[in-house]
């Protein structure tokens, strides 16, 4: 369940998806790509996709993520997961609380990504994949989920590789508390005059919506329904976590857009650092720099998932050569790494790990007519997007 995009808004203009979509609680399903139904033996690698949409809206089939056949071209298995959002996903409240043999509430999204991650470790060999070699993946809240499954007891053991596209690094905002979250989601009930399970539960989606709406107008007090640390699916932040040495020991890697949410290198940086102290896995940083053809909008926050999924054919934008290429190229990265932990594959190692002694990043860009991928050390960020 989400609100229906503005068609008239940049993100609905720029994916034409807007309503074209059922939405519905019962949502819980994937799409599994692969070249080798059935074959139980193959053990091909296996790529988990998240979507993004600030934990409030997208889907896991919108036209820019339609890339499944490319990757399992490559020998990878895509599977692209839903889970529930915004106010379904992440409602916490002390009542429910106490119905919980856990003592918590909230966190239902990304419980979903778990569950699909498990649903994948037990079923992945009757489409010919490994269950135990399985990347995750995902952008902007797609990408702070995999940071959360990352850090969450509960999934942080089936996860071989991951990549984290436009979800920072390391970071030293303090964690709301978890007491705080769901006392607010109380007074905002009570506010209504609404304090049993029966009447929370007897409210509709929308219904909900409106009443957070209603509340945060009235009262000047935002609402955030965002994962958690409720100390049983997260007993900490990604960054608390990392710190603490207790995320997979695995290849990682983070990334950013050159005109994203914000200036994302020291982030990724310092978590690359941090993971040279802790491991000799590598961990691969990259900025894409892209600035995409049609308007003056750049390497926009999501530009990069027409390239990652080289769905070029369904954006309204007059790609060049060199956006196909560089597209081509980025999959390329993406399914090696899957494979192998290292973007390059088996070949030469022009996309070098972020350590100390080499501190680069790899630009991702394209001229008219191909790709032009290289390393750097200072990533140019040419500020956020002005998205209208």
């Amino acid at each position: 369940m989400q609100k229906t995009w503005d068609p008239e808004s940049f993100y609905g203009r720029e994916w034409r998806a807007s309503g074209s979509v059922p939405f519905d609680e019962d949502c819980l399903y994937l799409n599994v790509w692969t070249p080798a139904p059935g074959k139980v033996s193959k053990k091909l690698p296996v790529a988990m996709w998240i979507h993004g949409g600030g934990y409030r809206e997208g889907f896991g089939f919108e036209p820019e993520m339609d890339g499944g056949e490319d990757w399992a071209s490559r020998g990878v298995i895509m599977v692209s997961v839903t889970y529930r959002l915004g106010i379904i996903g992440f409602f916490s409240h002390p009542l429910l609380s106490a119905e919980s043999p856990h003592g918590v509430s909230g966190n239902y999204g990304v419980m979903d990504q778990a569950a699909a991650l498990k649903w994948i470790h037990n079923n992945i060999e009757q489409f010919g994949g490994d269950p135990d070699n399985v990347t995750i993946f995902g952008q902007s809240a797609g990408g702070g989920s995999v940071q959360t499954l990352l850090a969450s007891p509960q999934s942080r053991a089936l996860i071989s590789k991951a990549i984290s596209m436009s979800a920072g690094g390391l970071s030293s905002r303090p964690n709301m508390p978890f007491d705080t979250i769901q006392n607010a989601n109380k007074a905002m009930m009570d506010y209504f005059d609404i304090n049993t399970l029966e009447d929370m539960r007897a409210l509709s989606f929308e219904e909900l919506t409106e009443m957070a709406r209603e509340y945060s107008s009235v009262t000047s007090k935002r609402m955030f329904y965002s994962p958690v640390v409720e100390n049983y699916f997260l007993t900490g932040s990604f960054s608390e976590v990392a710190l603490a040495n207790e995320i997979p020991d695995i290849p990682y890697m983070f990334g950013y857009t050159a005109n994203d949410m914000g200036d994302m290198a020291k982030p990724i940086a310092d978590f690359c650092l941090l993971r040279e102290e802790k491991s000799d896995k590598p961990v691969y940083a990259y900025i894409f720099s892209r600035q995409l053809p049609g308007d003056e909008s750049g390497a926009f926050h999501s530009s990069d998932l027409w390239y990652v999924f080289h769905s070029l054919k369904h954006s309204w934008r007059p790609f060049t050569a060199g956006d196909e290429a560089l597209s081509l190229q980025m999959v390329d990265y993406y399914t090696n790494f899957a494979k192998y932990g290292n973007p390059n594959g088996e070949g030469e190692e022009i996309w070098t790990p972020y350590t100390k002694e080499t501190p680069m990043f790899m630009s991702l860009d394209a001229n008219e007519t191909e790709a032009v991928c290289t390393m750097t050390d200072s990533p140019k960020f040419y500020g956020r997007a002005s998205l209208r």
